[in-house]
């Protein structure tokens, strides 16, 4: 089942983010900007659950297995409504069962539902089966993305790019 991820959710959705960064995240800091996200009717945070009873009266009972995180905004660029997936994670045990492409074809649902002409997203180079994924839900690879750390100094050596970092 999907709904919008609550307030309640933030732990489970904290467990999921760190298992893809591959490292403990700081917490008060998540927290903050995950309960500003959940209060943004710019973004939308969507979990996928699994458990006995997966209706709004039994949230404790059910699990989030998968969290899917978009924003719509208007792009000059293209004139238009875009969705942007920020992140996309699905529980390392419950990965290879359709979960994550059920979960993104409902996002692309979502994402039409709100006007947008597009979805779009950024992952990570090293992301290797994130990247077969995307591209088997039809996802062209049609750009690039550069970064610039902003807690270095001019002339610093770059940093490699890695997971968790």
């Amino acid at each position: 089942m999907f709904r919008n991820a609550v307030e309640s959710d933030l732990d489970a959705v904290y467990r999921l983010m760190c298992a893809l960064e591959e490292r403990a995240l700081p917490y008060d800091d998540f927290a903050r900007i995950y309960r500003a996200q959940v209060a943004s009717p710019a973004l939308q945070g969507i979990v996928a659950t699994s458990g006995p009873d997966d209706t709004a009266e039994n949230l404790g009972d059910e699990r989030v297995a998968a969290f899917i995180n978009l924003r719509y905004e208007d792009q000059l660029h293209h004139a238009a409504r875009i969705a942007e997936v920020l992140e996309l994670v699905v529980d390392p045990a419950e990965r290879s069962h359709g979960l994550g492409g059920a979960l993104f074809d409902h996002a692309c649902e979502e994402a039409r539902a709100h006007g947008c002409q597009q979805i779009e997203l950024t992952t990570n180079q090293l992301r290797h089966d994130a990247h077969r994924f995307y591209a088997r839900k039809g996802m062209l690879n049609s750009h690039y993305k550069f970064t610039l750390p902003l807690d270095t100094e001019p002339g610093d050596a770059p940093r490699e790019n890695r997971i968790g970092c």
